[in-house]
């Protein structure tokens, strides 16, 4: 069984920075693909960036240029580096784990709220 362990959220005035990680348990760190989503009040949630295995990265519109997503296979972590951050940033943010083989399981985290104030 795969867990996910989020931290690093919190209440930062726009413009700030916040930097969140994940870490994973088990072995399959190393063959699947990671990713950041959230979920703000009322909304739908939604991708925030990937990575794959092999560190083909993908960003949403809304946060390319501020955010950058790293992961260290050695760790089994994987970061998401938050800057320029705007209030409608704030949200539940979930780290997603994909195991890439023919029906690869997912697994969410238990999330971490981020806040960000005008």
């Amino acid at each position: 069984q795969v867990q996910l362990v989020e931290s690093g959220g919190g209440l930062v005035q726009a413009g700030g920075s916040l930097r969140l990680s994940c870490a994973a348990s088990g072995s399959i760190f190393s063959i699947s693909a990671m990713g950041w989503y959230r979920q703000a009040p009322g909304k739908q949630r939604e991708l925030v960036a990937t990575i794959t295995s092999g560190g083909r990265i993908n960003y949403s519109d809304s946060v390319k240029g501020r955010f950058t997503i790293s992961r260290d296979n050695a760790k089994n972590t994987v970061v998401l580096q938050m800057n320029s951050l705007k209030p409608e940033d704030t949200a539940v943010y979930y780290c997603h784990l994909h195991l890439e083989i023919v029906g690869g399981t997912n697994y969410w985290g238990q999330g971490t709220q981020v806040s960000v104030s005008s």
